[in-house]
């Protein structure tokens, strides 16, 4: 059962495509699972739902299917009938995809309940003509070994093509509370209620931590097993064996009030106010979309009288991650709510920098002995975290040490490759 597959494996990796103007831990995610897959020697097909991948380093390798600017409009107004295909092939046109990418990033699912109840339980009319095409396209090419569905809130896809072509499914868990409760309630007990009618139509479940695992176990304890897949990042990549000769506090995620940038900010004006730390800078990067702007300008206020001590990525490419951290001395992303795992943990432990985070969701087991926990979640408890790290230069050392051990246990691409390969060979 424990058996790691050695023949190279064929997998169509199915992912919901995002725009490129911020840090989208699911969306690199994904790119990590292709990457390490690849460079294990299997084949990965990447299948984009929604929008284009634009990346350079994660594109699409198929048509793009479920095409956010025309399914959303069906879903809106073309429920009884098919939309006209002039009307839908318009609305599919480069530019408007182009134009949706731009725009996308909103954490909240109003507004797009029918999409989000359709993909999840693939019942209507909208849903069948677009999964007849992925078929269609499976069907026409090499039939993959494995598929592997980014997200549950794709799982009415892994129905469809269940019912139509006989492959094992994997379907990976990331966080869906975050979309599903931003919708009405009833909206969200429905789309709670499709999950567990098609659980069984996957054969396989993995969380990215225990503590998501845990989670997922006690919201459907009719799931079964659910295998833990650590993400792991191309660790040489991130290495670097100087550090800033300024302490420097590190944020690196999409710019948002749930992922508190506005707590450490508070408590970097707070920390440069008692000067116990000489020298101390703050550097930000990770981007942000139009609806985030409001917060990103009160953000800055706070920031005003020590400007000149914060470097500000205005702009986010996915470049920047292997970069960020050779310039910061420790990360710290002071979440409002529980994460199923921070990647920006993972690449700041391969550049051997420590994390200080809140006590809270999968923090505990992902920074263990590398860092510091602190609570409540406050700039206060955030302050003396930091204060106290940077402050004793023998457990800096020694927490920077218990990261690079991290990364280089858990946390990289072999562990990866070799997780997924596990998950797999049980399917096969």
């Amino acid at each position: 059962m424990n058996q790691i597959i050695t023949k190279s494996l064929k997998v169509l990796l199915i992912v919901p495509g995002s725009g490129d103007s911020f840090y989208c831990g699911n969306c690199f995610r994904d790119n990590l699972y292709a990457q390490a897959l690849r460079r294990a020697g299997h084949e990965v097909v990447v299948m984009p739902i929604y929008l284009p991948l634009t990346f350079s380093s994660f594109t699409g390798n198929t048509p793009l299917f479920f095409p956010a600017t025309s399914y959303f409009v069906a879903q809106k107004y073309f429920t009884k009938g098919r939309m006209p295909r002039l009307f839908e092939k318009m609305l599919n046109a480069p530019y408007l995809l182009r134009l949706a990418s731009s725009l996308s990033g909103t954490t909240s699912a109003k507004g797009m309940e029918q999409m989000t109840l359709s993909m999840i339980g693939g019942n209507d009319i909208n849903f069948a003509k677009q999964i007849e095409k992925v078929i269609q396209w499976i069907t026409h090419h090499d039939r993959p070994d494995i598929i592997h569905l980014s997200t549950s809130l794709l799982i009415g896809v892994a129905k469809a093509i269940k019912c139509s072509v006989d492959i094992p499914t994997v379907c990976s868990l990331q966080d869906e509370e975050i979309w599903i409760d931003s919708l009405e309630e009833r909206y969200a007990c429905q789309a709670w209620e499709a999950i567990r009618s098609n659980i069984h139509y996957i054969d396989r479940f993995t969380a990215s931590s225990q503590f998501y695992r845990s989670r997922a176990l006690s919201r459907f304890p009719e799931i079964g097993e659910v295998e833990v897949v650590y993400p792991g990042i191309d660790s040489e990549k991130y290495r670097w064996s100087d550090y800033p000769k300024e302490p420097t506090i590190g944020f690196f995620y999409r710019m948002n009030y749930e992922n508190g940038l506005d707590i450490l900010a508070e408590t970097f004006v707070h920390l440069k106010k008692e000067n116990v730390i000489p020298g101390l800078k703050l550097k930000i990067g990770g981007g942000y979309t139009r609806e985030n702007k409001r917060f990103v300008r009160r953000v800055r206020k706070t920031l005003q009288p020590y400007i000149q001590d914060v470097i500000w990525l205005e702009r986010y490419s996915l470049e920047a991650h292997e970069t960020f951290y050779r310039d910061i001395s420790l990360i710290c992303v002071p979440l409002r709510f529980n994460e199923a795992v921070g990647l920006y943990l993972c690449e700041a432990f391969a550049a051997g920098r420590p994390a200080v985070e809140p006590i809270a969701g999968s923090f505990p087991e992902i920074v263990f002995n590398a860092g510091a926990l602190y609570d409540p979640n406050t700039p206060d408890a955030l302050a003396t975290a930091i204060r106290e790290l940077l402050s004793n230069p023998t457990h800096y050392t020694q927490c920077c040490q218990n990261a690079l051990h991290l990364s280089q246990s858990r946390h990289n691409q072999a562990a990866l490759s070799t997780s997924l390969q596990r998950v797999y060979s049980r399917l096969l």
